[in-house]
């Protein structure tokens, strides 16, 4: 079983990426996407889609918490040694997801819906041993620049 860590209040920062083939990163990613849409079906949200691919980018998970739609990035990373797979969503990728989220809510007539961007962190090298990290709130589109 997983280990959850909630820190629902402290803000992301950048740092760099992890070393891991490309391969073992994208099956690692891969069940990292299914432990956060897990941990976020426990905690009572949603999910309307997992890995939605729009002509800018993919949405890793949108869901439904209550009358909210909540854009969830999801990193995950084998261990902390190049920082928290949180500080891997720079300013860059925000805006990114700010994006994804407008052509989303677009496609799915969600316009009228309140947003929420969050970002789930986790690290480990299987569902076994991963440490849950959820950021609710990561950040407020208009503090972007």
């Amino acid at each position: 079983m997983a280990k959850v860590v909630r820190n629902e209040s402290a803000k992301p920062k950048p740092q760099h990426r992890n070393s891991v083939s490309p391969k073992e990163k994208d099956a690692l990613g891969r069940e990292g996407e299914k432990a956060a849409a897990d941990f976020l079906t426990e905690k009572g949200y949603k999910i309307l889609q997992q890995n939605y691919l729009l002509p800018d980018g993919e949405i890793d998970i949108a869901a439904m918490d209550g009358q909210t739609l909540v854009i969830v990035e999801v990193k995950t990373r084998k261990n902390n040694n190049f920082g928290k797979p949180y500080e891997a969503v720079t300013e860059t990728k925000q805006r990114r997801m700010v994006k994804l989220a407008g052509q989303f809510m677009y496609r799915f007539r969600l316009l009228r819906k309140p947003v929420r961007f969050d970002i789930v962190s986790i690290t480990g090298t299987s569902p076994d041993d991963f440490v849950i990290e959820h950021f609710a709130e990561a950040f407020n589109p208009r503090d972007l620049q």
